[in-house]
């Protein structure tokens, strides 16, 4: 191609693809130098038209205008040069690079230099490029000015360097003659949210406490009481406080405070003609990456555990056991800890495996420290679908089912067997029912709700999803603590003593005031309506009433 843009004369050769111009020098005249200015107007489709390209004579100086996309200025000292050509090129899928990688679709177009005598001494060229890109959501981090080498197959920086300039074009300079390119790098202009809303920060505060509590009267209160899953639901909520930790914490990608210019100047040394390897730049972040793997851990094992605490109740409830096995403890843990963290693993294997050194952002958003939500080839190659849609829809899939049963065959059950005394109130059958709900995670099928198309209502299940899941630790708290006699005893202790503590430093009240105060309170307790909704503070997960005579065998560590 290049020896052929020198034999045409003064002719042109256009094509949507490539474009090739020849300019045949005078004979006549002894000037030293011969200057030629090519030029390529930007035009209004990606395709190279006739008038697209335009060449002049006897120049001093580039003069890019505002419709020009790439210029190059020709100059040779050799006076035995008949001719010159200039071929460009589209595309670059003629000079596939095995160093810089693309992304994008931005220009690529590349720009041949040529004269009709071989060797390059006394021969120079100046080029100024004008790129097409979206100024919205990509902003201009760097550019190398290269040619392409025939010897390495590759692009190469030797014999050329960059030209300062204010005009926001991108200037180059090359003491030879063959295809030269612009290898631009550009910054992603990523809109990175607000900050957590009050609603989702006050629910996680009150779920991280709510969760603390629970661990800690769990763990202090396990000998005391005589059914219970203490292991699974410690272990449910250790990582469901984990993460929520994490999520308050970390989830946020600290680089959106960094400084952005929105100059779209170069971000980098602009006299530092180095090689490029990928046009888009992205600012590494580890520390939202590890926080991306820990989130993405943690949640698969709250979901985990949740799968496990109901097939351990199926077993319970619905297929009496005999005594657990001796490992059972350590198997569940097993599963529960230890399947996460091999989807874990191996999602980042084939990920790093697949991407290299810019595996990061092919595994994480750039927005929030967490998982990528679409790939470039779409959804189906995204690590959130593979990695944590998938399993979690498994595991839900699996708790939903679980869930009906129990409430068709245990708790929602009549049993003409029982006196009217023994019969379960509706009130402790819902408070049962939303108990087992909370633990098996039921209220995360509002997050496929979300995913509907119309906005209003996509907003109104956001909320609902916000409220009800950030406020999980709370639920579990109030539903598996607060309702229990120990408890709720204990609180009572803890009151009595801070009025008996509170009552010394004050004065001591009539003996009128106290009899009243007695006689009110012998009255209500002799009430029976009101007795009776005092009883139903009482823990009542119907579970632990089913299961007190099916379970006197079991393992009481469970």
């Amino acid at each position: 191609m290049e020896i052929y843009s020198t034999s045409l004369g003064n002719e042109s050769v256009v094509e949507p693809n490539v474009a090739v111009q020849s300019v045949a020098f005078s004979s006549e005249g002894t000037e030293q130098s011969k200057n030629v200015r090519f030029s390529v107007k930007k035009g209004t489709s990606d395709s190279l038209t006739s008038g697209s390209t335009v060449v002049e004579t006897n120049v001093d100086a580039l003069n890019p205008d505002i419709e020009t996309e790439l210029q190059i200025l020709l100059q040779t000292s050799k006076s035995d040069t008949k001719s010159c050509g200039f071929v460009v090129y589209q595309k670059n899928k003629l000079f596939q690079s095995k160093t810089f990688k693309t992304k994008s679709d931005f220009s690529q177009k590349i720009i041949s230099s040529k004269t009709d005598k071989n060797g390059d001494q006394g021969t120079s060229v100046n080029i100024v490029f004008n790129p097409r890109y979206d100024s919205k959501e990509f902003q201009l981090y760097s550019y190398a000015c290269v040619y392409w080498s025939f010897s390495k197959k590759d692009w190469d920086t030797n014999g050329c360097h960059k030209i300062r300039a204010t005009d926001g074009l991108l200037y180059c300079h090359c003491n030879h003659t063959t295809n030269f390119a612009v290898l631009m790098s550009f910054e992603k202009k990523y809109k990175y949210p607000e900050s957590l809303n009050i609603l989702s920060s006050v629910g996680c505060a009150l779920s991280i406490t709510g969760l603390a509590l629970t661990i800690v009267f769990q763990i202090v209160t396990r000998n005391i009481r005589k059914t219970s899953v203490t292991w699974v639901l410690v272990s449910l909520c250790i990582s469901m406080l984990i993460f929520n930790l994490l999520f308050v914490f970390g989830i946020e990608n600290s680089n959106k405070n960094l400084k952005k210019d929105g100059n779209n100047t170069i971000q980098v040394d602009p006299d530092a003609n180095e090689m490029l390897t990928q046009d888009i730049y992205d600012v590494r972040n580890p520390t939202c990456t590890v926080v991306a793997a820990l989130l993405h851990y943690f949640l698969l094992v709250t979901f985990t555990w949740t799968g496990l605490s109901a097939a351990q109740l199926y077993f319970l409830l619905i297929r009496t056991m005999k005594p657990l096995p001796q490992y059972f403890i350590l198997f569940i843990s097993l599963i529960g800890w230890g399947v996460p963290a091999v989807v874990v693993a191996m999602t980042l294997g084939i990920i790093f495996s697949q991407n290299g050194s810019q595996w990061e952002l092919n595994y994480r958003q750039e927005e929030i420290c967490w998982l990528a939500v679409s790939g470039n080839n779409g959804l189906i190659t995204s690590p959130l679908l593979w990695s944590f849609i998938i399993p979690i829809t498994i595991i839900l899939i699996n708790n939903i089912v679980i869930f009906i049963i129990i409430i068709v065959k245990v708790i929602w059950k009549t049993n003409l067997n029982l006196t009217s005394t023994k019969k379960v109130s509706s009130l402790k059958k819902v408070l049962s029912t939303l108990s087992i709900s909370v633990v098996f995670g039921i209220t995360w099928i509002l997050a496929y709700f979300m995913l509907i198309g119309n906005e209003d209502v996509r907003i109104v299940f956001n909320y609902m999803f916000c409220l009800l899941n950030t406020t999980q630790g709370l639920q579990i708290f109030i539903l598996y603590t607060v309702r229990t006699k120990i408890f709720q005893n204990k609180a009572s202790e803890v009151l009595k003593s801070l009025s008996l503590s509170t009552g010394r430093v004050k004065l001591k009240p009539s003996v009128t005031t106290m009899r009243l105060r007695v006689r009110m309170y012998n009255m209500l307790r002799s009430l029976p309506t009101l007795s009776e909704r005092f009883r139903l503070l009482e823990p009542s997960v119907i579970m632990e009433e089913t299961t007190l005579s099916e379970s006197d065998q079991a393992n009481p560590s469970i």
